[in-house]
């Protein structure tokens, strides 16, 4: 399967609808890959907090609309990184959205873990409460986490229980915690033997310099690729036997004591 990772810029100078027309323009440009990533919050800037209500939308609003578009041109499964959503009860959400080759919302994941302890995200927005999971036909099953969920190992554990083969995180990640980043990104690819596509923005959120560095990580730990500072397109081939293989050659997930799943629950 190939994947790539659109490591993009938000320019503060740059017009909301400019970036969409310049992220759809990067998606058509991806015909070959069979999955495509985005960063977190990349149509208003993850640190760009005072902009949050007035650029809120649905999960099937413009940016929605725009990305639809250019998956299909694509003929892609896409990962549109995230926006703010606006619920009907008034209450914004972290929200990714993922967009198959035909243009269908294929899955909503509003983030769990918000970030800002007591201002920004973390008092202006509600949390997500669901594990999501998408598998790609023929391909890998994705699990979905956006930006600070990185730092949340069982959250990840949880969505390998739900068969994630690969955790795909859009993020909007600070430059001064860059070393975080890569970190974190490894960790969670060799304790849970999964894939690990983590997209990062480059540029200024809001006067907030963003680490850039998007890399994949395959299942024994390794660095497939990780892009500089600056915008990039990171591309990479993944093979999804290399999971299975690495899961059956060494099998730490099938010792481990605590945090199992419940059994299911015999039916009458």
């Amino acid at each position: 399967m190939r994947a790539s990772l659109l490591q993009i810029a938000v320019d503060p100078d740059e017009s909301v609808d400019s970036r969409r027309r310049r992220a759809a323009s990067l998606v058509r440009e991806q015909a070959g890959s069979e999955l495509v990533v985005l960063p977190e919050l990349w149509p208003v800037g993850a640190f760009a907090y005072q902009q949050f209500e007035q650029e809120a939308e649905t999960p099937t609003g413009p940016t929605f609309e725009a990305m639809a578009e250019a998956a299909k041109d694509a003929g892609v499964w896409l990962h549109a990184g995230s926006v703010v959503e606006k619920a009907d009860d008034g209450v914004l959400y972290n929200t990714a959205l993922v967009i198959s080759p035909t243009g269908e919302l294929a899955a909503v994941y509003r983030k769990i873990h918000r970030f800002g302890f007591d201002k920004g995200e973390a008092v202006m927005m509600g949390a997500g409460e669901d594990l999501v999971t998408v598998p790609l036909p023929g391909a890998l099953t994705i699990g979905l986490a956006t930006c600070y969920d990185l730092r949340f190992p069982e959250l990840f554990r949880g969505l390998v229980d739900a068969g994630a083969q690969a955790l795909v995180i859009p993020a909007g990640w600070p430059a001064r915690r860059r070393e975080h980043w890569t970190l974190l990104a490894r960790a969670r690819a060799v304790e849970n033997q999964a894939y690990v596509l983590a997209c990062g923005t480059a540029g200024t959120h809001a006067g907030v310099e963003q680490a850039g560095h998007s890399i994949v990580v395959d299942p024994w730990g390794e660095v497939l690729a990780e892009a500089g500072p600056g915008e990039e397109v990171l591309t990479v081939d993944l093979d999804p036997a290399k999971v299975t293989t690495t899961r059956d050659v060494f099998p730490a997930l099938k010792d481990r004591r605590l945090g199992l799943p419940a059994p299911a629950t015999p039916r009458p």
